[in-house]
């Protein structure tokens, strides 16, 4: 079995663009470690013994139960995970946080108590944090002594957080930052006694401090009432006035976008994972259900219609799934080829760094995926998917929030193009040469790739067209392309569509070299001609806005060729996916 440190090459964030990847140089869950799947099992455990009886009440806001729940798996260690062992943590890695993540991803609401505690509320500290605020605040948060939130996003200042108006001024005996604002849409806000708050230190310096609850002048809003994830704590959180010690400022004054930046990257790489889990947990209650109902004489598992839904709902988690796992290897080969001067949290947060572009392709693929196996549900269960007492119709509203959390999808597909885009303008990535390679290729795009092995042609040739589309772009726009959002936005689309294709196709071969992944192998084959053509309509959006006459029409021309693919028998492909899902009554690969 392959481990995170059997996988030899060591790569930059975006280079899948420019570079081959075989089978075994990429991890997946079929990977993990008896470890890993033993804190799996306790989790589930955990999960089936505290959580799942309380969730009615915890999603109706009982008063404190959901920290009554989270307190029971202190015990377990589940609420110290990340943190270092010389804080009472248990320091345990990327990937044993994302088997956690998609235990928890089965339901919104306690998710959001445990996520927003144990990520993005102390994920700050152990990254950041300096000797003393560690001591101080880690084994109190390891405990729960401290319940921790994540204090960003502003009513004028959302997707745009730097330009936040929340003031931090030094007092006159240099010894306090008075804060003034109001923070919205704090996660864990009402409960939450330590907050990590962005402000600007003279109106300028964008700045995080570590904010106690019982500082003079904090206090938190009315709980909102949300579309979903109700059981959840959301609220404002406001500042006045409020006296901060200058040891409380975390990392340095000024630098507070690196803070910021760095743990929405950790969170939007965790939704991957825990999207899966509600994805997984949706498709067995729709097995379930599609097994029982019946109508017109027979089962509705029996209908093409059901079985052709239950199918695609289980690609796309498998692609998902894929991705999110491919990523988890990334970052720590990335770590384990880290300098011996580093600290552990150090070569994490420059990994996870380097792979931010992939982090952003998780979140989004992930996210829309979720959207699509909550709708199609909801579908299966016709109308007694709209009512509440299905889990479904649940399902369906507490999944819309993903595609708003960790920076809305629109903002991450700036950062899947923007960031391969920054590191080629300073020559750390040959992005531009590659594309210019392509465009400058004489041969015609139909014997461009001849090889019998027509899924990896198709994984070829979309890269192909990723990088023609984005030479157009390029030599179009030049440095002001990021300024173009809608051809940003089908860039993105693009990108992170051969992303797709080649993590599923590779994580196939992987289960086929092992004896296993019927459903994988027949998923890869549907999902990479379905694929293929949403590639090309982005390609084709992106081409027509850059160019015209003779020149559109050649680029136009490269594309139908490169895209050009023999079809599969899609239905047979499904209908086998469909009934080996029905006859497992869960996911499979």
């Amino acid at each position: 079995m392959t481990t995170l440190t059997d996988i030899p090459r060591k790569t930059r964030g975006t280079a899948f663009l420019i570079e081959e990847s075989a089978p075994q140089d990429i991890f997946t869950p079929e990977d993990l470690s008896d470890e890993h799947l033993a804190v799996g099992h306790m989790v589930d455990e955990f999960w089936a013994n505290e959580v799942e009886p309380n969730l009615p009440a915890i999603r109706e806001k009982k008063p404190g139960l959901a920290m009554a729940v989270l307190r029971k798996s202190v015990e377990l260690g589940l609420t110290a995970m990340a943190i270092p062992e010389e804080y009472g943590g248990m320091a345990m890695d990327l990937p044993s946080l994302m088997v956690t993540a998609e235990r928890m991803g089965r339901d919104g609401s306690y998710g959001g108590w445990h996520s927003a505690h144990t990520g993005i509320g102390t994920l700050p500290i152990v990254y950041f944090g300096t000797a003393d605020q560690k001591r101080k605040y880690l084994p109190k948060l390891a405990k729960l002594e401290m319940l921790a939130a994540y204090a960003l996003t502003e009513p004028l200042a959302g997707s745009d957080a730097l330009a936040a108006r929340t003031q931090a001024d030094l007092s006159a005996d240099g010894k306090h930052y008075m804060l003034n604002g109001q923070k919205m849409w704090i996660t864990n806000g009402g409960a939450a006694d330590l907050f990590t708050v962005f402000a600007k230190v003279g109106g300028e310096k964008f700045t995080a401090f570590l904010v106690e609850r019982n500082f003079p002048g904090v206090s938190s809003g009315a709980e909102e009432h949300k579309m979903g994830i109700t059981g959840s704590s959301t609220t404002a959180v406001y500042l006045d006035n409020v006296p901060v010690p200058v040891e409380n400022v975390l990392g340095e004054i000024g630098r507070g976008h690196v803070i910021a930046f760095n743990i929405l990257n950790i969170g939007r790489l965790k939704l991957g994972p825990a999207m899966v889990g509600a994805a997984k947990n949706v498709l067995a209650i729709c097995i379930k259900y599609a097994k029982q109902r019946k109508a017109f004489g027979s089962t509705i598992s029996e209908f093409g219609a059901i079985q052709h839904k239950l199918a695609e709902m289980a690609i796309r988690t498998f692609v998902a799934e894929s991705m999110a796992w491919r990523v988890v290897g990334l970052i720590e080969n990335q770590m384990h080829g880290a300098s011996a001067e580093s600290t552990g949290s150090s070569q994490e947060l420059k990994a996870i760094e380097e792979f931010a572009a992939e982090c952003s392709m998780v979140k989004v693929y992930a996210a829309e995926m979720l959207d699509y196996v909550v709708d199609e549900g909801v579908q299966i269960h016709g109308g007694y998917g709209y009512h509440q007492d299905y889990a479904v119709e649940r399902y369906y509203r507490d999944s819309r929030i993903n595609r708003l959390f960790e920076g809305t999808s629109e903002i991450n597909r700036l950062v899947i193009t923007g960031m391969p885009l920054k590191r080629a303008a300073r020559g750390l990535l040959p992005l531009f040469e590659a594309a210019r390679a392509v465009l400058q290729e004489t041969e015609s795009p139909a014997a461009a790739d001849t090889s019998a092995d027509s899924e990896l042609s198709l994984v070829h040739n979309a890269k192909k067209i990723a990088l023609l589309t984005l030479g157009v772009a390029h030599q179009k726009y030049g440095a002001q392309l990021e300024q173009q959002q809608e051809i940003i936005m089908n860039l993105s689309d693009i990108i992170m569509e051969v992303f797709a294709m080649e993590s599923c196709l590779l994580r196939s071969r992987k289960l086929a070299a092992a004896g296993g992944g019927a459903n994988a192998a027949d998923a890869c084959a549907v999902y990479l001609r379905d694929a293929i053509a949403k590639v090309e309509l982005s390609s084709r959006t992106v081409l027509s806005a850059c160019a015209q006459g003779d020149e559109l029409r050649r680029n136009l021309s490269r594309v139908r060729g490169y895209a050009s693919h023999d079809p599969v028998n899609a239905i047979a492909l499904r209908r086998q996916i469909a009934g080996r899902l029905l006859a497992s009554e869960r996911y499979t690969v």
